[in-house]
């Protein structure tokens, strides 16, 4: 199976017994962890073998941090 060009981006998100990672387009988490870094950890993983983004969502809810693994082009010359 090729992969595409882009992936499904990966989010951590809070959730009742701690912290989801779910790719884009899943209803349910592809794992849940007791803390935000081990989910973090995770879904960069993810990210990378998907080469997509990782969106990573506070308490409130609110994005707090993206990081990009996917095929960027460069924006600045050097």
């Amino acid at each position: 199976m090729a992969k595409s060009k882009h992936g499904k981006d990966v989010t951590v998100a809070p959730h009742p017994k701690g912290w989801s990672v779910t790719r884009r387009g899943n209803r349910r988490a592809s794992v849940v962890t007791t803390t935000q870094k081990q989910a973090q950890d995770i879904g960069r993983r993810y990210a990378r073998q998907e080469h997509s983004e990782l969106i990573v969502k506070g308490r409130k809810g609110r994005i707090r941090a993206k990081d990009s693994h996917g095929h960027d082009p460069r924006s600045s010359k050097g």
